[in-house]
């Protein structure tokens, strides 16, 4: 008889969310006397206590903190199993959830999402920008089908596909003594305000490879959300970005900025699909993946 079931999962799952039994017991719909009655089966069936109990607050043990990433890892993939059946059962074929690790691509996601939609009426599509392990973590966990990222992590089961190249240039303001420079200089940045996306210092290609290996940081970093914000500060001489040159190009039709090359050799990228190799013959998918290579930005 197995001892590991569904709701043990569950159970270590929601108790490290919420933070104690209560809690957890009010988000499964079940007594706190049941839970605690649950869990203490669970240890004796195991031979090892799973919590410690610190007052009202539990702390997993080791053997705790294994199943608690077993529960993080193979929860996600039963609800989409139990998903995916619900929707054949129904005639639908799913849902493509999409996850997104490169801030200024929404617009060329938008320009591919709409045929998309058009060309198959029996799947959905879904954009999520923030993920409770990281876009890697997030297609392990299945908490999306298909990363757009500029940065692939290779991983044993992660397929990456590269759907076109760009180069990410700096930007700048009408005013501003570099707008019409050849290129820019990593010290004539030292004394510039940096608006950036809200994200990690260690994943903006501005910093790991334009300032960071030349020893400069700006005078600051601002970070702004949403791109016509970021353009709108610029323009207005709050500051410099560094953004792909296709999406400044777009935004210089309605703003007076301009793009400057980052170095003498430019900064290029490329931005790739990842998706999981168990899911790379499924139609729906391949068949993004082969718009999104038609729809190429130069």
């Amino acid at each position: 008889m197995p001892i590991l079931e569904r709701i043990h999962l569950a159970i270590m799952r929601e108790v490290d969310r919420q933070g104690s039994l209560t809690a957890a017991a009010e988000t499964l719909h079940l007594t706190q006397s049941a839970l605690s009655h649950a869990v203490r089966k669970l240890e004796d069936q195991l031979g090892v206590p799973v919590w410690y109990r610190e007052g009202r607050s539990l702390r997993p043990t080791q053997a705790g903190e294994y199943l608690l990433a077993v529960a993080n890892r193979l929860l996600p993939q039963l609800a989409l199993a139990e998903e995916r059946i619900q929707q054949f059962a129904q005639g639908e074929r799913g849902t493509l959830r999409i996850g997104m690790e490169c801030h200024p691509c929404y617009q060329w996601l938008l320009k591919i999402v709409s045929p998309y939609l058009a060309a198959w009426l029996d799947v959905d599509v879904d954009v999520k920008q923030k993920f409770q392990f990281g876009g890697i973590g997030a297609l392990f966990g299945y908490e999306i089908d298909m990363l757009v990222t500029p940065d692939p992590l290779y991983r044993s089961g992660l397929h990456f596909e590269p759907v076109f190249d760009y180069e990410q240039v700096l930007v700048v303001g009408p005013q501003h003594p570099l707008r019409d420079a050849p290129w820019a200089e990593p010290r004539q940045l030292s004394g510039e305000v940096l608006i950036t996306y809200p994200v990690a210092i260690d994943r903006l290609d501005i910093y790991t490879q334009f300032l960071t290996p030349a020893g400069i940081a700006p005078k600051r970093h601002k970070p702004i959300e949403t791109t016509d914000i970021m353009l709108q500060m610029v323009a207005s001489g709050r500051g410099v970005a560094a953004l792909p040159r296709w999406l400044v190009e777009e935004y210089a039709q309605k703003l007076d900025i301009a793009a400057v090359r980052l170095g003498q050799q430019g900064v290029p990228k490329q931005i790739f699909l990842g998706i999981r190799e168990a899911d790379a013959d499924i139609d729906y998918v391949h068949a993004f993946v082969e718009l999104a290579r038609a729809h190429r930005i130069l």
